[in-house]
């Protein structure tokens, strides 16, 4: 299966268990590497052989800079369900979901949570 990897993408989110995290928010970063089948789109050079890069995108905004969650798990659950309903083409995602700003004592880089989901046929 071929893949589209969108990488290091940032948002502003108001994710977490703690009501300072619901107030004040903090940065979440996002990766995601689409499956399907580009060989249409490499033969044809047209954008509806393939998945909108930019449209993938908005997508992960909305849900990412949307409504609060408790758990970066329901964020990226709710990033998978919605690519792979919007996006016939997107044969499964993998979604990555970072929280640099995890509240947790010591030192860390970030947490962070992977899915991988596939359409059911």
């Amino acid at each position: 299966m071929d893949k589209i990897f969108l990488k290091g993408m940032t948002f502003y989110g108001y994710h977490g268990l703690y009501p300072e995290e619901k107030r004040l928010g903090q940065k979440f970063l996002v990766d995601l590497t689409i499956y399907a089948n580009l060989n249409n789109a490499g033969e044809s050079d047209k954008m509806e052989d393939s998945i909108h890069y930019g449209e993938i995108y908005n997508v992960t905004k909305r849900i990412v800079e949307g409504q609060s969650y408790n758990l970066v798990e329901a964020v990226a659950e709710r990033v998978a369900q919605s690519l792979l309903a919007q996006f016939d083409k997107m044969r499964a995602v993998t979604v990555k979901v970072e929280k640099p700003g995890a509240p947790i004592p010591g030192h860390f880089d970030h947490v962070a949570v992977e899915i991988y989901r596939e359409k059911s046929e």
